[in-house]
């Protein structure tokens, strides 16, 4: 039942780590992509391979902080592929490392746009196509920090947990329209985003006290996942907040 023939894909944040394993994953399992980020040479190269392996692709640089970008992301798709049947929400930032009361507002107002601000843009945007469809699969890849905070990622952990929020409640609004909105909390990942953390060893080697599995996780079991909840496979599944960390969160 992991069948995505044909069903056009929007993923943020794609150019490495978790987004590209679900471009990969997705694009495996019959949809046509449309990777985004911020770097339009990364993003090249990544469709270059996909398509070596049969990948149906397309790129599109668009900083998902920025109103206008977003847009101009949607209108692509359309152009390029007709419609918009899922949307994986991957894309985030976390500037600042520290306690909070040394957040600069600015900082605030950028973690907020992106990991907040652009999914809820990107999901209304796609909403009439898929209202026209008769259906969509929208994931949010928030994180263990929207549930459960850790020290130093104080508003990052705020605007994860604004994202499950957001999940829920547009799961809730858009049932009606058989519109599926789920999210993933993944843990300590091994990606770019989150080396500060796996390559520090006492950090490392505290947060594997914590984690049952004992070890950190990789950027395809969230793809696997996000796959999982794109295809119909879970096709009763809407408002679903899964964690994938390991045991982290026990």
């Amino acid at each position: 039942m992991i069948n995505l023939k044909n069903k056009v894909t929007i993923i943020t944040g794609a150019s490495k780590g978790i987004g590209e394993a679900c471009a990969y994953e997705m694009g495996k399992a019959g949809a046509k992509i449309v990777i985004s980020s911020r770097n339009e040479a990364s993003l090249a190269e990544v469709a270059q391979r996909f398509e070596n392996e049969g990948i149906t692709v397309a790129f599109f640089a668009c900083n998902t902080g920025n109103e206008a970008e977003i847009r101009a992301l949607c209108a692509f798709a359309v152009e390029k592929f007709g419609t918009i049947d899922i949307v994986v929400n991957n894309a985030a930032t976390n500037p600042v490392f520290g306690p909070i009361e040394d957040t600069e507002i600015r900082s605030f107002d950028k973690i907020m746009d992106v990991n907040v601000k652009g999914p809820f843009l990107l999901a209304t945007l796609a909403l009439p196509y898929m209202k026209a469809n008769g259906s969509g699969s929208i994931i949010n890849i928030s994180s263990v920090e929207g549930t459960s905070p850790s020290e130093g990622l104080g508003i990052y952990g705020v605007s994860k947990a604004a994202l499950i929020q957001l999940t829920k409640s547009l799961a809730m609004e858009w049932g009606k329209y058989n519109i599926r909105v789920n999210a993933i909390c993944p843990g300590l990942i091994q990606t770019k985003f989150s080396e500060a953390l796996w390559k520090n060893e006492a950090i490392l080697k505290t947060a594997l006290r914590r984690i049952p599995l004992n070890r950190v996780g990789q950027s395809d079991e969230i793809a696997n996942l996000v796959t999982f909840l794109a295809s119909d496979a879970a096709s009763y599944c809407t408002g679903s907040i899964i964690n994938a960390d390991g045991g982290y969160l026990l």
